[in-house]
């Protein structure tokens, strides 16, 4: 890794300089002046064990994950795992699966991928757990954002599916943001319902 960061340095994604060791994806500077969450654990009402949202959802947050969903910039990836990965010690330790939230088909295939998965994928081989694919998203529900709390839990209703019995005692729901929780949380009912013990929570960002 030493050999490739000298023959092509990486660059931080907020500002473009380039990173120095230990320096990954994010230089020093902006490091420290990402809108951290503080603590980045808080309660998230439904049917939680842990919540963690690593940032607040503010400027260049807000405009690097609308870049990656929108944009396919996924070279945000690295970096918010990069972030995720620090959020790790505030969750419990019996974690023993990791759920990244589900697209459905139809945008997943307009967009190319989801983030939610990217994101999940190291923060999975890093806690050394596998990734539960047995939840798929049945139901195209609009755009959340803009939406009200109650317009949200109603586009949501019957959103997912288990597609089989959950083997996990205690999952780990990936996303990028946590706005008014409903989609977490009914994306929680679902695994639950299909037979996982617990359910927490991590995020890059936290909106409101």
């Amino acid at each position: 890794m030493k050999i490739l960061d000298f023959l092509a340095p990486r660059s931080c994604v907020f500002c473009g300089s380039s990173s120095r060791p230990p320096e990954k994806n994010i230089c020093a500077g902006c490091f420290a002046d990402l809108p951290w969450n503080e603590p980045p654990a808080s309660p998230l009402p439904g049917v939680f064990e842990c919540n963690v949202a690593m940032l607040r959802y503010s400027f260049p947050v807000d405009v690097a994950i609308k870049a990656l969903k929108f944009d396919r910039k996924l070279l945000y990836v690295p970096a918010f795992a990069e972030i995720l990965s620090g959020g790790l010690c505030c969750l419990p330790d019996d974690i023993d699966a990791i759920l990244p939230v589900p697209l459905h088909w139809r945008r997943k295939a307009r967009r190319g991928f989801n983030q939610a998965s990217e994101l999940a994928k190291p923060i999975a081989k890093q806690r050394g757990i596998p990734v539960e694919r047995g939840v798929t998203r049945r139901k195209a529900t609009p755009f959340q954002s803009g939406l009200a709390a109650q317009q949200r839990t109603q586009n949501l209703r019957h959103a997912f599916v288990a597609t089989r019995d959950c083997r996990y005692k205690h999952v780990l729901i990936v996303d990028d943001v946590i706005t008014t929780g409903a989609t977490v949380e009914t994306l929680a009912k679902t695994i639950l319902a299909a037979g996982a013990h617990k359910v927490s929570v991590l995020a890059v960002a936290r909106a409101g």
